[in-house]
């Protein structure tokens, strides 16, 4: 199966600076969204850290041939070898950061989201932390692929505030798990099986909170994808445009 990716990111209507990362590795089979926090110098350096360092680690698997699985390492029950591999990740990127911001004042509490996609032989590897999120596209719909690491999030589903209240709540930009704000972090892992003409979106919350599922499903359908990422950042910044926008479309077709 052919997997390829294309991405956008822009500051926005409203910020002076980028503090949103992408990486769109066609290569390695990678691709993840980062949005920063802690101010100019912390979140920009924050989510640039997270992509980058993700990417060495899943290259430096790749180059060792350890990510091709044989079918007896995939026992029921036991946790799919490439997911680990991606948590590693993960958790290297969240060390790196922490102590980067512990020895540089000027950086303390800097963080960042990461949602990444890694593609193996059949299946599609997700790891998730903070508000940025993943989408399906297939057979002309959408769906949600992770669940926010928000207080907003939690309120909904202890059903204390309805989904409607949370897209128009003040607080729904707080999140409570992020990569690089304490010394380890847990990140939400899937893997999913997939089906050639599957389409995967990637975004930061820039896009999110003006878009729905139902909106995103149209612009896929009527688009090219490799055009999609742009119309997704012209859409943001027409409709307000008050946070940066960064989203990552990857397709994945027959060879």
């Amino acid at each position: 199966m052919r997997v390829a990716g294309w991405g956008a990111s822009d500051v926005g209507r409203k910020r002076t600076h980028n503090e949103d990362s992408l990486l769109c590795n066609d290569d390695l089979g990678l691709y993840a969204v980062a949005d920063g926090m802690g101010g100019h110098l912390g979140g920009e350096r924050a989510s640039r850290m997270a992509v980058e360092i993700l990417e060495r680690e899943i290259d430096q698997v790749r180059k060792a041939g350890l990510l091709a699985v044989r079918p007896e390492e995939l026992t029921r029950g036991d946790p799919h070898p490439v997911n680990a591999l991606l948590r590693r990740a993960v958790v290297e990127a969240d060390r790196h950061i922490y102590e980067t911001a512990l020895a540089n004042p000027e950086l303390s509490g800097m963080g960042t989201t990461l949602t990444a996609l890694l593609f193996s032989t059949g299946y599609v590897h997700m790891g998730h932390v903070g508000d940025s999120r993943a989408y399906l596209y297939r057979d002309g719909r959408a769906r949600q692929l992770t669940e926010d690491h928000s207080w907003i999030q939690e309120q909904v589903r202890a059903g204390l505030i309805s989904p409607a209240e949370a897209k128009e709540s003040r607080f729904r930009n707080i999140i409570t798990r992020s990569v690089g704000f304490e010394p380890s972090v847990e990140p939400d892992l899937a893997g999913i099986a997939i089906q050639a003409g599957d389409c995967f979106v990637l975004c930061s919350d820039g896009l999110s909170n003006y878009i729905t599922i139902d909106e995103m499903a149209q612009v896929l359908t009527g688009h090219f994808y490799r055009d999609v990422p742009k119309v997704f950042v012209d859409l943001a910044n027409e409709r307000g445009g008050d946070d940066n926008v960064t989203c990552l479309v990857v397709y994945a077709g027959n060879e």
